[in-house]
């Protein structure tokens, strides 16, 4: 796409067209969207790039939340025909077919100064922005690295909380955040064919423990306890020792199975409260229900290429700690058990937005959340139901702040579980009640391709793919024309340059620093990370004939 010449026209959803107008409407540096997970945030922000970039003298950067989405975010700028490094470190030039970089916070956040330097005049697209109020280095970071950019496009799926961090480049109107643009669940079930109604079934318990302080406990979810009481039944209840969650998780196995006979590619989550956890809650599921999940956790480095391998397969299950809970894009997730004693309003709702992407062509498309009736959680996935019966009775008329962990989790050697038990007598009231919600069956809905009604259109939008060339700010080859690129030949080229000095070494007996130098000199580059894919291209062939050369002067030793 990066190489076409020809007018490409997209199609935009009727929030994210009135969303683009204002945004290139308004005066301002700054402007933030929020908007319900699912809604096609990265779309509206990457078509406000695209038409933005062409007037700016500097580079486009984005900051995702983890490692996971940085990933994410270059898979779809390369579809808008721009080019993000997702490798790029302090110092480095950028590759003179690039157009900028994606990052994290946490990169930001330690090494503000060079992204300061990178951003200058350019346009940065600040994901999950909220991230950047979590740590007062992030915050500060964040502010000193783009204070110079032309634009700042900030973007949330969540609603923002009053905190005693404030969050930079977005206003406040009584320590409450103020969006440019607001398109919330309830909106984009009303329009039909943007996310899909998630249902929540509950299930009360009975649990038994011992506290940090020997105390013998026990409670069901019915019993008012306070806050800290209420952490340690949660844990109980979500304890592998217990028979609470492997009955919840074999109810939502059978949910799920029942939605693969007619969508056999759906798939499950459950979201497990550390790697320990996680790693029982897989065993669990290959015991007792002959299933192979698989587990992604944020302590295990090959973690992002194990959540793509399975959203592109037809596995059931994963099971993951804090890396499938905020952004990233599995839309055959239909089923979740929120199995976590995180408990806290923000991460709720970002476990619920990984199941309500819709799926264009697919007809009905109800997704479930299995949790705990812990009053907290009860009350949050009530919230959502609210709005969802809103929104779906209106479209068939119309046509206390807790923390992620136990405050004792410093004594949780001393807790132990002496038995869990699962009461589900409320478990099906919400999903019951789909049945008594109208224009609840998304059916009328699912006809066309591409996930858009041609009534919500507000109207095509029109972008030449061909007429973006990078900036030439900071490249190590200014001249070097943008000819289009791809990031797995990227990837494939620099695998092949890797494998080609790794055989010179061992054809020449030279260090693997001097092959490196000789090839990059007669690429003329001054690092790999840094080159263009012709410039790569370039490199490989310089390998390729020194191998030839290397090669006949071998031969021609031996006949001497």
């Amino acid at each position: 796409m990066g190489s076409s010449t020809a007018a490409s026209t997209l199609r935009l959803r009727v929030w994210q067209r009135r969303a683009l107008d204002a945004f290139l409407g308004s005066g301002q540096s700054d402007f933030l969207a929020v908007a319900t997970p699912g809604a096609g945030k990265t779309t509206f922000a990457l078509t406000a790039a695209r038409m933005t970039m062409a007037n700016l003298p500097g580079r486009l950067v984005v900051v995702a939340p983890t490692r996971h989405l940085k990933e994410q975010w270059a898979d779809a700028a390369q579809r808008f025909g721009l080019h993000l490094v997702t490798d790029w470190q302090p110092g480095d030039l950028i590759p003179a077919d690039a157009h900028g970089v994606v990052t994290t916070y946490q990169q930001v956040g330690s090494s503000p100064e060079p992204f300061f330097a990178l951003s200058q005049g350019g346009f940065v697209v600040l994901d999950e922005i909220h991230h950047a109020g979590e740590e007062r280095t992030w915050g500060d970071g964040v502010r000193t690295a783009f204070d110079g950019a032309g634009r700042r496009l900030a973007l949330s799926g969540t609603p923002f909380r009053s905190d005693t961090n404030t969050i930079p480049f977005v206003r406040y109107d009584n320590d409450v955040v103020v969006p440019d643009i607001e398109y919330g669940y309830g909106d984009a079930l009303g329009d039909g064919r943007v996310v899909r109604p998630v249902y929540f079934p509950r299930f009360g318990g009975f649990m038994e423990w011992t506290a940090p302080d020997g105390a013998v406990l026990a409670a069901s979810f019915d019993d008012a306890l306070a806050r800290t009481y209420a952490n340690q039944r949660l844990r109980a209840a979500l304890s592998l020792e217990g028979e609470w969650l492997p009955t919840v998780i074999g109810h939502a196995n059978d949910q799920l199975m029942k939605i693969r006979t007619s969508h056999p590619e759906a798939g499950g989550l459950v979201i497990a409260t550390d790697q320990d956890h996680a790693s029982g809650i897989a065993d669990l599921l290959r015991r007792r229900f002959g299933q192979k999940p698989i587990v992604a956790t944020s302590e295990d480095p090959d973690a992002s290429a194990r959540i793509s391998r399975f959203a592109g397969s037809a596995d059931p299950w994963i099971v993951a700690v804090r890396m499938v809970s905020e952004g990233v894009d599995i839309p055959r997730l239909r089923v979740a058990v929120y199995a976590t004693t995180t408990t806290t309003e923000l991460f709720f709702r970002q476990a619920v937005g990984r199941i309500v992407r819709h799926i264009a062509g697919r007809g009905r498309q109800r997704a479930y959340m299995f949790i705990p009736d812990d009053v907290r959680l009860r009350h949050y996935g009530f919230t959502i139901a609210d709005s969802r019966r809103h929104s779906l009775n209106k479209n068939t008329r119309d046509s206390d702040d807790d923390r992620t962990r136990d405050a004792d989790t410093d004594q949780m050697s001393l807790f132990s579980v002496l038995s869990a038990t699962a009461t589900d007598a409320d478990a099906e009231q919400d999903v019951l009640s789909v049945h008594d919600e109208p224009g609840v069956d998304d059916d009328e809905h699912a006809a066309g391709g591409d996930g858009v009604d041609e009534q919500l259109t507000l109207g095509a939008l029109t972008l030449d793919l061909g007429q973006l060339p990078p900036p030439a700010l900071g490249v190590s080859s200014s001249s070097m024309p943008f000819g289009g690129f791809d990031r797995n030949e990227r990837d494939r080229l620099r695998r092949m340059n890797n494998d080609l000095t790794k055989e010179l070494v061992d054809l020449t007996g030279r260090l693997h620093a001097q092959v490196n130098a000789e090839l990059n000199r007669r690429a003329g580059i001054g690092k790999v990370s840094e080159a263009s894919i012709v410039q790569l291209n370039r490199r490989s062939r310089a390998a390729e004939d020194w191998l030839r050369h290397e090669h006949r002067r071998a031969r021609f030793a031996r006949f001497t």
